[in-house]
């Protein structure tokens, strides 16, 4: 008898529903069930029905909200990034005006090197100036390294040189070694925000390859950032913005990039006390060096070593 009931009710609502074309296969379906189940299962197929209508709605906002949503913090985010940018040339040109005067001869020399024999004559003009003006020759280093790594662009190798040449040696390696942990601090939250659509687009292959090594050493992130940063077989600039993207966490990147870039910059600084006798950023490099900068990489994995065999033990 309530079937018979139920029969009606539902060709009824088949009828009507035909006047829009919204009658999806959900609803078709609920009409099947209504006509196969007893009265006691109404209330449950009706309440299954709004679920699956309200997860539809749902899924349709989630597909459209966000994309719009996305978009917006894109283009928000690269105008911090500009407004970022422009800030850091502002604080480069107010350390300039708080340099003492120069002569017309020293004005030129005042730029950013780009090569060996900008950084002589760069080395050659604050030389004069440390002893009188530490503070201001110190700070004008410190925010030009920190702006070159921030923003990847070329040239901190040979500050890296400069500072063996301006100050001693373990103030040099401390200041190199902190400016490079900050430059690529920085440089990492500038790509948290816009970098990772442009990591992903411009880096697809070179991304998904070095996001399975970070996964593969997700327990020894540490070890592994010290060993980057020695080595060359990845470029510092591409760590640096493709780390977020792949979800390397700040502080194993930060200490990772401080006491990975000592032992490069520990050859840089001892290059630069010669500064006057170099001829290219290449006369740096020698055979020491690279077996220094060998035996630090081996040492980074040491612990990891150590630590897969004690694994294996306990296992």
């Amino acid at each position: 008898m309530t079937r018979i009931h139920l029969r009606s009710q539902t060709s009824l609502r088949a009828t009507s529903g035909q006047k829009s074309s919204g009658s999806s296969s959900a609803d078709r379906e609920v009409t099947f069930q209504l006509l196969s189940f007893p009265a006691r299962g109404i209330k449950e197929i009706c309440l299954l029905k709004m679920a699956a209508e309200c997860d539809a709605s749902t899924k349709q906002e989630s597909v459209t909200v966000p994309l719009k949503h996305g978009r917006e913090s894109t283009s928000r985010a690269f105008l911090i990034l500009v407004m970022i940018f422009l800030s850091s040339l502002l604080c480069l040109f107010l350390v300039y005006l708080n340099f003492p005067k120069l002569d017309p001869s020293e004005k030129q020399h005042i730029k950013l090197p780009r090569d060996i024999e900008d950084a002589k004559g760069l080395g050659q003009v604050l030389n004069r100036y440390t002893d009188r003006y530490f503070f201001a020759v110190t700070s004008g280093f410190f925010v030009t390294y920190i702006f070159l790594q921030s923003f990847a662009i070329p040239g901190s190798i040979f500050l890296s040189i400069l500072s063996g040449f301006l100050f001693p040696f373990p103030m040099a390696l401390f200041l190199v070694c902190l400016c490079s942990a900050l430059g690529a601090s920085f440089c990492y939250f500038f790509s948290y925000l816009v970098g990772r659509k442009l990591v992903l687009k411009y880096f697809p292959s070179r991304a998904m390859k070095w996001s399975e090594q970070v996964g593969n050493h997700r327990d020894n992130l540490l070890n592994y950032m010290i060993f980057l940063r020695v080595t060359p077989f990845v470029p510092n600039w591409f760590i640096n913005i493709a780390a977020p993207v792949i979800d390397v966490p700040i502080a194993p990147f930060f200490l990772g990039t401080f006491f990975g870039v000592a032992p490069p910059s520990f050859v840089a600084i001892q290059a630069g006390t010669t500064l006057h006798q170099l001829t290219s950023s290449r006369d740096a490099i020698s055979w020491w060096s690279v077996t220094l900068l060998a035996g630090f990489a081996v040492l980074s994995l040491v612990p990891v070593i150590f630590k897969g065999k004690l694994k294996q033990k306990v296992l």
